[in-house]
């Protein structure tokens, strides 16, 4: 299906607001982003083949740039090199010393490489978004980019097809949608006979349970909800203690990862930012319904993570404690996720 707005009417709408970012705008005319930015096409917007090998491999040729990972809720964006990626049909993975995400190829669905201006400044940026027309990772060229690689990339990586509109799928359910009744005896044993937390992806689908369905059954040995404030707490505390963390972000069809210290940290508004030099954050604190500390067994001791969740029960942002392969997870990590605040009864129940 499509919005029904035309690419002419899209462009107008823009030259009526244009200080509106594209998301936004597309918001605004009731229309996908991918809709929005496909209405450029034949212009400053070109479509490209969505081939993962090439993309990537590719991109390792152009140098500093900067990958940018997204959902409703908080902007995830690394400055760095795509420079070790692992392809996979079902799920690839970009391994890099700064840029390091997980993607999970199917979802990609729409790909654009975007030329824009804004006075004398030209931006070059490569967008992929689902099937939905929801981005799932853009890629933004920055002053260091080998602008001739780049350009080489996107020559050989262009569609036929340049028309400026796109067909586009009706939004999914929510991830809580269809949690049953949770069987709590059997997903605690499943859950203290892990091994490793990558196994917990496959007791929720054993159970058919939801992340937050899990969560917030399995019981307070396991799992135990915090305030919401502790989300910017856990962040100022591992900042002034110079604490290595990792954090996630994700969509359906991307998770970018961030592993080491985070200093710089700003409120604005709604938004609590990370402006670090190759780390930027933009996380919407208001968005947070629940927020978790959830514990796993590992064979080398239980691992500690935060989760944030919306009101839908996605799953917006994650923290774990950067651990050293093959040793126990820090214990001044322990410590701030032990003594994070407790969620009131009252709001917990």
């Amino acid at each position: 299906m499509s919005s029904g707005q035309d690419a002419a009417a899209i462009r107008q709408a823009r030259q009526e607001n244009p200080k509106m970012r594209a998301r936004d705008l597309a918001q605004k005319l009731g229309i996908s982003e991918a809709e929005y930015v496909a209405a450029w096409c034949g212009d400053e917007t070109r479509r490209i083949k969505v081939d993962f090998n090439r993309i990537f491999t590719g991109l390792a040729d152009a140098g500093e740039v900067m990958a940018l990972t997204r959902n409703e809720s908080a902007v995830h964006e690394k400055i760095g090199i795509y420079d070790n990626f692992i392809a996979g049909k079902h799920a690839a993975m970009m391994l890099g010393e700064l840029i390091d995400m997980r993607m999970f190829p199917a979802k990609w669905v729409h790909g654009f490489a975007v030329t824009s201006r804004d006075g004398d400044t030209v931006r070059h940026s490569l967008q992929f978004f689902d099937a939905q027309g929801d981005a799932i990772h853009k890629v933004h060229a920055r002053p260091a980019t080998n602008l001739e690689a780049w350009q080489k990339l996107v020559d050989e990586l262009v569609a036929d097809d340049q028309s400026p509109a796109v067909e586009i799928e009706a939004s999914k359910h929510t991830d809580t949608e269809g949690d049953a009744e949770v069987p709590v005896s059997q997903l605690r044993e499943r859950w203290s006979r892990m091994t490793d937390t990558h196994q917990f992806v496959s007791i929720l689908k054993k159970l058919n349970l939801s992340r937050l369905a899990a969560v917030s059954s399995v019981g307070e040995d396991f799992a135990w909800r915090i305030d919401n404030s502790g989300v910017e707490a856990m962040m100022r505390l591992s900042a002034s203690e110079a604490l290595p963390i990792m954090c996630f972000v994700g969509n359906p069809g991307c998770i970018q990862i961030h592993s080491g210290p985070i200093g710089n940290i700003v409120p604005m508004g709604p938004w609590l930012n990370v402006m670090d030099s190759s780390f930027h954050l933009h996380l919407r604190l208001d968005h947070i319904t629940e927020a978790w500390v959830v514990r796993k067994p590992t064979d080398k001791g239980h691992v500690t993570s935060l989760e944030a969740y919306d009101r839908d029960g996605n799953l917006i942002i994650q923290f774990f404690g950067k651990r050293v392969e093959g040793q126990d997870e820090r214990p001044g990590w322990r410590v701030i996720m032990e003594n994070l605040p407790r969620a009131r009864k009252t709001e917990a129940a």
